[in-house]
């Protein structure tokens, strides 16, 4: 069985998981912008990703790009805009979505965006002011897309010209490494998959998953709503828990290879070298007002 949900009822679809998992940018106070700016913390993480080019930890949150070094330092390399769906797509290569920093103007959903230098400097390479992206999987050489302005997936080549496929309710989605056609989606129902690139999907069934990351062919992970990391050898037919992130809540997951994985969730970003089974809290990230 397929679905093709309206946008409208894409939003309805997802809210419980969406409370769930996900916080209202809109809802950050000022008191933590000061806060992140003086550089007391981290308040919100959207992606996390590791640099091929220096193989430093960067961090996606609601007021820039954190880069995280192994002795622990941070800083943040960008401006303080707002960046969503972030994923690394090679070295010094990250692409992204979100919203600029307060006054600076421009569209209020910033399309697809791309840096070439680590993170310092972004420029927007479509549908600016047209779509934010929640989700972004780069593989295969094709940037696919979880489009949550419109409710649909999209895939591009090029990041320029795009491919409107299905309308769904989803909050990640995770992208095979050996077939470009086969992507996966975390839904209210558990996860649905398309086994033709994105154009059908069927519908979710369980384990009920936040976000999920698929590292290698026998590696996909995937974190539920409450922080329990879950590895599938077999493409998602079957799940097997391997530990839990700790720090409540999951705001970001992403698989670097098959046994490392990186893991945001309300109280810090956290890495792990066994597949799961342990962690070590590598960013603090600090509550905030009204989440």
């Amino acid at each position: 069985m397929t679905f093709r949900l309206r946008p409208a009822a894409a939003a309805a679809a997802t809210a419980a998981l969406l409370a769930a998992v996900l916080t209202a940018c809109s809802n950050e106070s000022d008191t933590h912008e000061h806060a992140h700016e003086s550089g007391a913390g981290v308040s919100h993480v959207h992606g996390l990703g590791i640099d091929p080019a220096d193989g430093r930890l960067y961090v996606a949150t609601h007021y820039g790009v954190i880069a995280v070094a192994d002795d622990g330092s941070s800083k943040r390399v960008s401006d303080t805009a707002d960046y969503m769906g972030f994923t690394v797509a090679g070295p010094k290569t990250f692409l992204g979505s979100g919203h600029p920093a307060e006054g600076d103007g421009g569209h209020a959903n910033r399309g697809l965006i791309k840096s070439t230098d680590s993170g310092k400097t972004w420029k927007t390479l479509s549908l600016g002011g047209e779509a934010d992206f929640h989700a972004l999987d780069y593989a295969h050489n094709t940037i696919y897309g979880y489009d949550s302005t419109n409710g649909l997936l999209r895939v591009s080549k090029d990041g320029k010209k795009w491919d409107k496929r299905a309308e769904l309710a989803a909050v990640d989605i995770a992208v095979s490494p050996n077939d470009p056609d086969t992507v996966l989606a975390t839904t209210q129902n558990g996860i649905a998959k398309s086994t033709d690139g994105g154009n059908t999907f069927t519908d979710g069934t369980e384990p009920i998953l936040a976000f999920v990351s698929w590292a290698k062919p026998d590696a996909l992970y995937g974190i539920d709503p409450a922080g329990a990391l879950q590895r599938s050898t077999d493409g998602g037919t079957t799940w097997k828990k391997t530990g839990t992130v700790p720090g409540g809540q999951p705001q970001a997951l992403t698989a670097v290879s098959a046994d490392r994985v990186l893991a945001a969730t309300q109280k810090g970003v956290y890495e792990s070298r066994d597949s799961g089974k342990t962690f070590t809290k590598r960013l603090p990230v600090a509550p905030a007002d009204g989440h």
